[in-house]
Parts: C-alpha cells; structure tokens; sequence
C-alpha cells in the first residue's frame, strides 16, 4: 500500500510560480510511475504530467508544455510539479496519483487527497 500526500498548493497571481510536491510512503515508489491530476469545477479530471519510474519518460498536457516541469527524487520519495507562468485556467485541485502502469492512458492505483491551486487574475 503506497500513501500519497501532497502539499504546495496556494493562491498566486497570474505569471507566478508555485511547486506542488507529493510525499509517498512504502518502499516501492521507485518502481512507480507518477503523475499529476487536475479538477477545476464544473470540468473533468485532467491528467497533467507523467513521469515514469527512472524519470525518462515524461508526460505533459498540450496546455503546461513549457510551463509545467514533473521531477522525482526516488530517495526522498517525492514527487515533483514545478508550474511557472501559472494562468487564472491553471486553477484547480492537484492530485498526486502513483501505480506500476504500462502505458499514460491507464488508470493509477494510488491517489493522495489533493491540494489547491488558485490563479488569481
């Protein structure tokens, strides 16, 4: 059982930076790939970034390439989200997921509570 708990969230203005981190317990987290969810109201969950279990393979949504850079430390077991030049679309709960997945479409086996992340204009 791995368990997921993220932190970073806040308010920022438009432009600005925040870094979301996702502590994870359980000695597997190494062989997991990690991603970053987004859920704004009213609108569907979005998967925002992935990062395979080496760090060599990486994801990012259309609308963060550029923005947005995932990073994992596999000795601190954490999980990264670096989010510059942050827009008032940018606000939502992040979730920090985890699973031993094969490809990006499947669904991770574990998800931390979240954290919000607000843009203000």
């Amino acid at each position: 059982q791995v368990q997921l708990v993220e932190s970073g969230g806040g308010l920022v203005q438009a432009g600005g930076s925040l870094r979301l981190s996702c502590a994870a317990s359980g000695r597997a987290f190494s062989s997991y790939a990690m991603g970053w969810f987004r859920q704004a109201p009213g609108k569907e969950r979005e998967f925002v970034a992935g990062i395979s279990w080496s760090g060599g393979n990486l994801y990012y949504v259309d609308s963060v390439k550029g923005r947005f850079t995932i990073s994992r430390d596999n000795v601190k077991n954490t999980v990264y989200l670096q989010m510059n030049s942050l827009k008032p679309e940018d606000t939502a709960v992040y979730y920090c997921a985890g699973g031993q997945i094969a490809t990006w479409d499947d669904e991770f086996d574990y998800w931390g509570q979240g954290t919000q992340v607000t843009v203000s204009a």
